[in-house]
């Protein structure tokens, strides 16, 4: 498993330069223009229902890669703290972000332990490459971060058609997933796709009380608080 995490964390970094163009569409994740149009209109959902809360004083976001959701956080948080354990993904955040309210840090987060707690956590697309043996001491972490009361909000992938990619991802046995860089770089790391009810039950089961959507598609979501 630690050997699993280490070629997680070293896709990773090399995927850094390339990982825009998976989410807005680009190069070999263009699949038309109808796609592309859907695959936004359903991001825009999520951002929305981020967007529905804010004027949080301290958002702690876990593996925020290079910005994405980063950019966004910051519209209704008043500082964020980033833990990345990929400094080129945090050199592309913190140039595209160019903020003096984000503070980067670099940070294996399956070891990282939290020094103060925080009004609301966000994590894009992690939680699905946390492995099943390590999910419950992940979470017990996050809940240890997260001030009582405080917002919790998760995105992630819904199982995409694999069969239809162009993109040289294959499920292997288990909790593994082959990854292909453009190239020809592969990699194995951990991809777990959850169902909204799995998920629900699991955040509760951990003291949150929360609420698990999808849209058509694409995105897995979750919004909601850690039980007093």
């Amino acid at each position: 498993m630690s050997d699993l995490l280490q070629h997680q964390i070293e896709y990773y970094r090399a995927r850094a330069p390339e990982y825009d163009e998976w989410f807005y569409r680009l190069g070999r994740y263009d699949r038309g223009a109808a796609h592309t149009r859907q695959w936004e209109a359903e991001a825009q959902i999520v951002r929305d229902q981020l967007h529905s809360q804010a004027g949080f004083d301290h958002i702690l976001e876990l593996a925020p890669g290079t910005g994405i959701w980063t950019e966004q956080l910051v519209r209704i948080g008043a500082r964020l703290t980033a833990l990345d354990a990929s400094p080129e993904m945090i050199a592309i955040n913190r140039a595209k972000l160019a903020s003096d309210r984000v503070d980067y840090q670099l940070a294996d987060l399956f070891a990282w332990q939290p020094q103060r707690q925080y009004d609301m956590i966000f994590f894009g697309f992690w939680l699905s490459h946390v492995p099943a043996a390590k999910l419950d001491a992940f979470l017990r972490t996050v809940q240890a971060a997260l001030k009582p009361g405080g917002r919790l909000f998760i995105v992630d992938s819904l199982e995409p058609d694999l069969a239809n990619s162009r993109t040289q991802t294959e499920n292997l046995a288990g909790e593994r997933q082959q990854r292909v860089l453009k190239d020809g770089r592969r990699y194995e790391i951990v991809k777990i796709y959850y169902g909204q009810t799995e998920l629900a039950d699991t955040l509760r089961h951990h003291g949150f009380d929360i609420e698990v959507r999808a849209t058509e598609n694409f995105f897995l979501y979750a919004d909601g608080r850690r039980a007093s």
